[in-house]
Order: C-alpha cells, then structure tokens, then sequence
C-alpha cells in the first residue's frame, strides 16, 4: 500500500489531499517537527535529505510535490484531475504544478526567514538585525511577492481553476503558496479571485477529509 511519510504541518498535506481527491488506499507514518520546526532525524531513513513529503510505494521512494503529483497521477488517476494531453489546458497544468515549489515558494520562503531573524537574534544583535531583515523584505523579497499574487489574481480572471475551468492537481500543488501568502503576505488586501480560490478548495470533501487526517496545519509559522 501507498505510505505517506507525513510531517505535521507540512506541504504533505497536499499529498494527503491529493490521495483524498482521489480515493486512493494509503497509509500514513506520522512525524513530528523538533521545537526548531526542523524535521526529525527519522526522515532521513526514508529519503537521504531527511525532508517532507515523500512517500514510498511498490518499492518506489519518492519526494519533491511535484513528483509525487505526477507518480501518484500516472499509477492511480486513470485520467482525474489533469487535462488530457496535447491541450492548452495540459500546458498551463505543468506550468503550475511546477511554478508552485519553483517560482513561488521561494520568496514566500524568504518572507518567513526575514520576519522570524529578528525575533530570534540574541538581544544585543536584534536591533541590527531587525534593520536588516527589514531591508531585505523592502527591497527584495515583498517587492517579488506582490508581483506573484498580482499574477495570480490576473490568471485567476481567466478561469475559476489555474488549469482552466476544471479542477486539477495543479490547484493543490498551488494551495501551499496562497495559503501561505494569505497568511504573511496579505493576499487577502487586493486579491479577491485568489482568495475566492482559497474558499473554494477549503470547502471541498477531500480537503477537509485531508486535514482531518493530517493534523493541524498552519503554513503562516
């Protein structure tokens, strides 16, 4: 059977969705961040670098997001949830399954590594490194992210779905970057399609069952 080798509070969570959407068997192995937020050692057994998602079946281990949407599509979607190929719809499906952990994650990511620096430098060094962090997220990294949700929100006008008018896997690799940029980089001034979108994807059956397997989650941390 299919084990998802699952760390709270993680981008496993779409691998949890995915399989949800999907009804595909599987079972989970639960592992839980250290007090740092960094994953347990344990995961290395699984996948050398030790990280999350990944997930092993009939043999296979496999990690990143995107590999594991297409691993777990091409073994178990009997066509669901990806357009059929040689389609406009197909192109733009590829182009988000792998812009979400390319393109968008790291600024996001920055986003989160600048704002926590402060709060965490010793006491004598945090007004320097405050002034820092705050240049940083001036100059580099809110200027990029308001351009990404801008795109979004633009293509968002095109079709209820990224992929087009139909649900795809391609909207749950994308969850994780506009729940995330909801949570510290107020999509939710501005953005009405995205976060439109955001509603839409909570309410459905396979995300709440996910969740509820899955454990709490919060991508804002």
């Amino acid at each position: 059977m299919l084990t998802v080798h699952h760390l709270n509070n993680s981008r496993s969570q779409r691998v949890l969705w995915l399989l949800e959407e999907l009804g595909v068997p599987y079972e989970i192995v639960r592992y839980q961040r250290l007090p740092d937020m960094r994953a347990p050692a344990e995961l290395q057994a699984i996948h050398p670098l030790g990280r999350s998602p990944v997930i092993t079946d009939t043999g296979n281990t496999i990690a990143e997001s995107g590999a594991i949407a297409e691993y777990v599509l091409d073994a178990y979607g009997e066509g669901r949830l990806i357009p059929p190929p040689k389609t406009p719809e197909r192109l733009r499906f590829t182009y988000w399954l792998h812009y979400a952990e390319g393109s968008a994650m790291p600024p996001l990511l920055l986003k989160l590594l600048f704002t926590l620096m402060p709060r965490r430098a010793p006491a004598l060094l945090r007004p320097l490194v405050r002034r820092i962090s705050g240049q940083a997220l001036t100059a580099l990294v809110d200027p990029q992210l308001k351009q990404h949700m801008a795109f979004w929100e633009s293509e968002l006008g095109k079709s209820q779905w990224f992929a087009g008018d139909e649900f795809t896997a391609a909207d749950i690799q994308m969850s994780f970057p506009l729940e995330a940029a909801a949570a510290r980089a107020g999509l939710d001034q501005g953005h009405p399609r995205a976060m439109a979108f955001l509603e839409r994807i909570h309410a459905r059956p396979a995300y709440q069952r996910a969740l509820e397997k899955g454990g709490p989650y919060a991508v804002g941390r």
